[in-house]
């Protein structure tokens, strides 16, 4: 629509990337929005950090690997990826290695991140 306003989106994270079908969901939204140039960041937490390990073996499971879909972001302008620091941890997960570039946040950093979106998207 002409001269309509562009409304920011983070879309978080929160499952794992194979056992069910939310995590590609939650991609394909992102990846959607980007592609109609949509302002649309990500945030990772909990379980939704497993999908930034590098070199996941999805074949086993009959899936597409969620790491090469993830490292097409910025094909997409989704350059700000945000991460759950706390559940990084828990899960020794080093995003120095991690699919996309990503910066860790703590609690109090998600919820000022959080506040600043005109829509949050959480499958």
């Amino acid at each position: 629509m002409p001269g309509a306003e562009k409304r920011s989106v983070l879309v978080v994270m929160r499952h794992s990337p194979y056992g069910s079908s939310l995590a590609k969901a939650a991609v394909d939204v992102a990846l959607a929005a980007g592609a109609f140039d949509q302002p649309v960041d990500l945030l990772f937490t909990g379980d939704g950090v497993l999908q930034l390990f590098p070199d996941q073996d999805s074949h086993s499971l009959g899936k597409k690997n969620m790491g090469r879909q993830l490292a097409s972001l910025p094909m997409y302008d989704i350059d700000r990826v945000y991460v759950d620091a706390e559940a990084a941890s828990r899960y020794n997960l080093d995003t120095a290695t991690s699919p996309v570039e990503a910066k860790l946040l703590d609690p109090r950093e998600m919820r000022q991140l959080m506040v600043g979106y005109d829509h949050l998207l959480g499958l």
